[in-house]
């Protein structure tokens, strides 16, 4: 799932000029929070993983 930067700015709560502004103006903290989004990421996809291996999981004992 890929959000834009409107997006990101509304689940933090920061308009997006002040996201923009990190960006430009403060890029080690604009970093830190894109890794934030990037693991909130990673860890959608390992739980939809295990979601499907588990989902294997039950079919192979049936």
């Amino acid at each position: 799932m890929k959000l834009t930067q409107q997006d990101m700015a509304r689940l933090i709560d920061v308009d997006p000029k002040t996201l923009r502004n990190w960006r430009k103006h403060k890029p080690k903290l604009y970093e830190k929070v894109m890794q934030g989004f990037a693991f909130e990421e990673a860890v959608r996809v390992a739980k939809e993983n295990y979601e499907r291996l588990k989902e294997i999981s039950q079919q192979s004992k049936t």
